[in-house]
């Protein structure tokens, strides 16, 4: 993504940076819908490193100060979450950074994204759409980016609620590339697209077994032109997974 600034970004985001876990501290609670920002658009030739991570609660003490200091040690500009299990949805600063979020009623599931004080200066606009569902759009040139922080049902949940989660990445992702927007969509698909190469969607540094969530991502990204990147990375084969069972039993891309 290229991008620069030349002037400071305007949002809605209010709060202050508070070592306390607890929701009820340094964040602003919003409705949903559409939450605009200024930004101005210039061009650098700066690379920006985004990443994605399951983060099982965000709810513990010091849990959050864990993964910011995680976010520095890498050097990323963009941090999604899946598994954040706070409630509500809103917005808060911690220390330069700024982090948005979408969450439920109780504490299950949630997914936000994190920038640093750079990328964040970009934001434009940013919409909390379900407990498995966040979108936010940064101003760019010569295109915007969107990115969409999924957190997708298991591939036991009912049907209503993978096609409920589906149908709102479809209408945020309509909604962005009206916009000239390069679209992102990342997080937990709950999904297992194998090691086989599939055209250009699957590369071939994919890992595991074909499952039902897996078949249907990939025939998606074959309708939808999209391309499941880490697929197209070779690594060592401990750097390969990208989630854990509980206990360590199972690991998973």
């Amino acid at each position: 993504m290229s991008q620069n600034h030349t002037e400071t970004l305007v949002n809605n985001v209010k709060g202050v940076c508070d070592s306390n876990p607890n929701p009820s501290f340094g964040r602003e609670q919003v409705a949903p819908g559409r939450h605009p920002a200024s930004a101005r658009k210039t061009k650098t030739d700066k690379t920006s490193k985004i990443a994605t991570w399951i983060v099982r609660s965000l709810h513990q003490k010091g849990k959050l100060e864990n993964v910011v200091k995680e976010m520095e040690r890498m050097k990323l500009n963009i941090l999604g979450f899946a598994e954040v299990r706070w409630k509500g949805a809103g917005s808060m600063k911690l220390g330069s950074k700024t982090l948005i979020y979408s969450r439920g009623h109780t504490h299950e599931r949630g997914v936000g994204i994190l920038f640093d004080v750079t990328t964040a200066k970009s934001l434009g606009s940013w919409c909390p759409i379900l407990d498995r569902v966040v979108v936010s759009k940064l101003i760019a040139k010569p295109l915007n980016l969107g990115i969409i922080q999924v957190y997708a049902p298991t591939s036991d949940s009912e049907d209503v609620q993978v096609e409920k989660c589906c149908e709102e990445i479809e209408k945020e992702k309509g909604y962005l590339k009206s916009q000239d927007t390069i679209i992102i969509i990342m997080g937990d698909f709950n999904a297992k697209v194998g090691d086989e190469r599939v055209e250009d969607v699957v590369g071939p540094s994919g890992t595991g077994t074909v499952n039902e969530h897996g078949s249907g991502l990939i025939g998606w990204c074959q309708v939808k032109d999209f391309t499941i990147t880490n697929t197209w990375y070779q690594n060592h084969p401990r750097r390969q997974w990208t989630w854990k069972s509980p206990g360590d039993r199972i690991e998973t891309k």
